[in-house]
């Protein structure tokens, strides 16, 4: 068993790399975002994984907060919103062949961590996204978490979202690492819930909403793996 998850794993990242070029090769000749919702796509039908959404997206959602547990959470995501999604990532996914290169195609937006100078860039980054009307999409762990305890949120969210009083729409990725997991080397198709929460405006004044974001999204978490047994 272990031989034949490795042996899809690699067809997996095959593909996943394969809809990366694409991406790049379609990027000066589609619409935005159509070449990253194009590979996404091509992801999510040739490796065989479903996606069962709960709740609606907010149409005026400015950010989305999502968990981040796998690699597939960026095509899912994609393949869930017909909204540009501007993604925020670490500076030096920005090097890797490929997916560093389609982030830069797509001007998302690179931070570098514990650096205050690139939080100012951040916040200046974001203003130029929102007057694209694109949506910031942040993994507010910082980076994956392959169990199934969220990591602390940075305070990068906090400080975007406080800056310009976004909307913000929680979104929360249901065992993606029980689906894909690159330490591991393993993958097997499979149902993928995804759950949107209600959306709200940052407060400021509020110091506390990211923690308590984090611990609603949690519970929330957790109500979904003890009351559906698919997940386990």
């Amino acid at each position: 068993m272990k031989i034949f998850a490795h042996i899809s794993w690699l067809f997996a990242t095959i593909v996943i790399f394969a809809s990366l070029a694409l991406m790049i090769l379609t990027f000066y000749f589609l619409p935005k975002p159509y070449s990253r919702k194009l590979s996404a796509w091509i992801i999510r039908l040739s490796t065989l994984f479903h996606v069962d959404v709960e709740g609606e997206e907010d149409p005026k959602a400015q950010m989305f907060l999502l968990n981040h547990q796998s690699d597939l959470d960026i095509a899912i995501m994609e393949t869930i919103s017909r909204r540009d999604l501007a993604w925020v990532a670490k500076k030096e996914l920005f090097d890797i062949p490929f997916f560093g290169l389609s982030l830069k195609l797509a001007k998302d937006i690179a931070v570098e961590r514990e650096s205050k100078t690139s939080l100012i860039k951040l916040v200046r980054d974001a203003k130029h996204v929102l007057d694209n009307n694109r949506v910031i999409t942040m993994f507010p762990e910082g980076t994956r978490s392959t169990k199934e305890k969220m990591l602390p949120f940075k305070s990068g969210a906090k400080m975007v979202a406080d800056k310009y009083k976004l909307c913000v729409q929680p979104v929360i990725l249901m065992q993606t690492s029980k689906y894909y997991n690159v330490k591991n080397l393993y993958y097997k198709p499979g149902r993928i819930k995804v759950i949107f929460l209600d959306s709200f405006i940052a407060d400021k004044s509020d110091k506390d909403w990211l923690n308590n974001l984090r611990e609603k999204m949690q519970r929330t978490y957790d109500n979904e793996l003890a009351n559906n047994p698919s997940h386990r």
